[in-house]
């Protein structure tokens, strides 16, 4: 049997609450259409500013995922 192999891809999660939000919502999504995610790493957050308070979080996730065995 051979050693696990992993993809890894990039996402971006959106929220007006906040980061973890952001991350969670993203995880959640991407758990729908990916198999075995394994981890992620925050890549990169940015937001968006409304009359000089925080309107809209974003984040980038780095996401890892298992391959799946071929037979």
């Amino acid at each position: 049997m051979a050693d696990t192999v992993y993809s890894k891809t990039q996402i971006v999660g959106t929220s007006e609450k906040g980061v973890d939000d952001a991350i969670r919502g993203a995880i959640s999504r991407a758990s729908k259409t990916l198999d075995e995610i394994s981890w992620f790493e925050v890549v990169e957050i940015r937001g968006h500013v409304t009359d000089g308070e925080v309107a809209h979080t974003q984040v980038t996730l780095a996401v890892g995922f298992a391959l799946a065995d071929t037979k």
